[in-house]
């Protein structure tokens, strides 16, 4: 494919590459650390049958809280908005995405948004399956079929390093079930949701996923794969908490609506026009990618893609 971004992407993916190094892994998922802090890379999706890349891009890495738009998704197509929002609120919050602060504060005792962890664990929840695999096996065959990948899967790796160090995450699970804001065993809850965050995909997964949310849910073949109604629900939870607590700061230095995994990678969809996957592993005190944000902010600058 003939594309516009060329030179200029690399130069780009060149520039933010120093910036690494004022980043830092995420640590407190072991498995997490194999990673080489240095990788940047990126995909550009505009429905056209080529995936425009640069940078490391061949690179697998797991979702990690990038789940947390895709079983939003799942779960409204399987319930509809008003069980779901009756579980998990849609106001943002300035609080660190593991936080059980609100969770003490707020009444009721639910989650404020779906994109921080106890609010991704009340969504798991609502997935529909018999069984963790089954649980897993949907979500896998979903993002598989958004992605246009049916080779998609979980790093084992990965899920059982998350399991062994989910303690708080634990405690956000039976604070929740304690206020009957979630039912069910919580330590299959934790394995179903360890499994998701570890879901492996590359940037041009995200980017083609991103296509799909960014054209209101039809893929390049023009075909329906999320209700355009979801579409732009997930849309906008990307745009007001999909960046963690920078997700304000986001806003206005990129404009796209966003949402990042401490894994390094970013999912992006420029609404009617394209879908962006950008990884980087090395970390802002947030749990962003730190020279991925800062390539976003040049692409999005350079080829004027805010929103706003």
């Amino acid at each position: 494919m003939v594309c516009q971004y060329g030179s200029e992407l690399k130069r780009m993916v060149e520039e933010v590459r120093v910036h690494t190094k004022d980043g830092n892994l995420a640590d407190y998922i072991p498995a997490l650390t194999k990673a080489n802090r240095d990788d940047v890379a990126v995909s550009i999706f505009d429905g056209q049958s080529t995936c425009f890349s640069e940078g490391n891009h061949k690179q697998r890495f797991t979702l990690q809280s990038i789940s947390k738009v895709l079983t939003l998704a799942l779960a409204l197509m399987d319930h509809g908005k008003e069980v779901v929002f009756d579980k998990v609120g849609m106001e943002p919050t300035g609080d660190p995405f593991n936080s059980i602060a609100k969770l003490e504060s707020n009444k009721p005792s639910k989650p404020l948004n779906p994109m921080i962890n106890a609010g991704a664990l009340a969504v798991s929840s609502l997935i529909i399956g018999e069984t963790v695999d089954q649980k897993v096996d949907r979500l896998i065959a979903y993002v598989s079929q958004l992605s246009g990948n049916e080779f998609l899967t979980y790093n084992a790796e990965v899920a059982q390093s998350e399991y062994e160090t989910a303690d708080l995450n634990r405690s956000l699970a039976y604070f929740m079930k304690q206020h009957g804001v979630i039912a069910g065993d919580i330590e299959k809850l934790l394995l179903f949701y360890t499994k998701q965050c570890a879901i492996e995909v590359s940037c041009e997964d995200l980017a083609r996923i991103g296509y799909v949310l960014a054209n209101e849910g039809k893929n390049e073949d023009d075909i329906e794969v999320i209700p355009a109604d979801v579409a732009r629900i997930v849309k906008t939870f990307m745009v007001t908490c999909g960046m963690y607590n920078a997700s304000g700061e986001f806003a206005i230095k990129v404009g796209i609506p966003a949402k990042s995994g401490v894994s390094g990678g970013i999912l992006c969809a420029v609404p009617h026009k394209l879908g962006i996957g950008i990884y980087g592993p090395a970390l802002d005190d947030k749990g962003n990618s730190i020279a991925g944000m800062k390539l976003l902010e040049f692409i999005s600058k350079h080829y004027q893609l805010s929103i706003f």
